[in-house]
């Protein structure tokens, strides 16, 4: 004999299938609320490291900012320090020169010439004086452009208004000072150039 199933099968069958996609539905929503959590975490790590690191980045910046303006501070008074000793050196290599140079004014001024005024502006002189005539005057620079530490003299003027009569001309006349030696280091320095460019 055959048996009808007369229970509401097919309700309790969708019922039993809306039970379970709502159990599904709600794993993958507690899935996904945690998927997003580790995501946010894991960023929220991300962000606090980069911002350690960067914390850290900015302290070595204003550390090196600090040296730096340290170094510079030194390379300024390094360099004040080289103007001073270039200053010294100066002032010890010119000091010999002065005795040799006034050495060098006694030694070449002849008789009849008498020198009234000496100055000097860096490494030109100004020579002012009396003589008894002009040939006084030509000997006298003729002297100067043989001296080792003396060249280039250059009569300014000549001219007969002194009160002496044992010296009636007044005359004015510019020199180059320089160091024995230092014409010929020049030129050994140019024809050295010159042998260095030829071909």
């Amino acid at each position: 004999m055959a048996r009808i199933n007369l229970l509401p099968w097919r309700a309790q069958r969708r019922k039993q299938r809306q039970n379970e996609f709502y159990m599904m539905l709600g794993a993958a929503a507690v899935l996904a609320v945690l998927l997003a959590f580790g995501v946010v975490k894991y960023f929220d790590a991300e962000i606090e490291g980069q911002n350690a690191r960067n914390s850290f980045l900015q302290s070595e910046i204003t550390k090196l900012d600090a040296q730096i303006k340290a170094i510079e501070e030194l390379e300024r008074t390094k360099a004040r320090l080289l103007a001073r000793k270039a200053v010294i050196e100066q002032l010890q290599a010119n000091r010999s020169q002065m005795v040799h140079l006034f050495d060098e004014l006694v030694r070449t001024i002849p008789d009849g010439v008498r020198l009234t005024s000496i100055k000097q502006s860096g490494t030109q002189m100004t020579l002012d004086g009396v003589t008894q005539s002009n040939a006084r005057v030509s000997s006298y620079m003729r002297n100067l452009q043989a001296s080792g530490w003396i060249k280039n003299p250059d009569l300014k003027i000549i001219e007969a208004k002194g009160n002496d009569r044992s010296m009636p001309y007044q005359f004015t006349l510019t020199v180059t000072l320089t160091k024995p030696g230092a014409d010929e280091a020049d030129a050994e320095g140019e024809d050295l150039a010159m042998a260095g460019g030829a071909p």
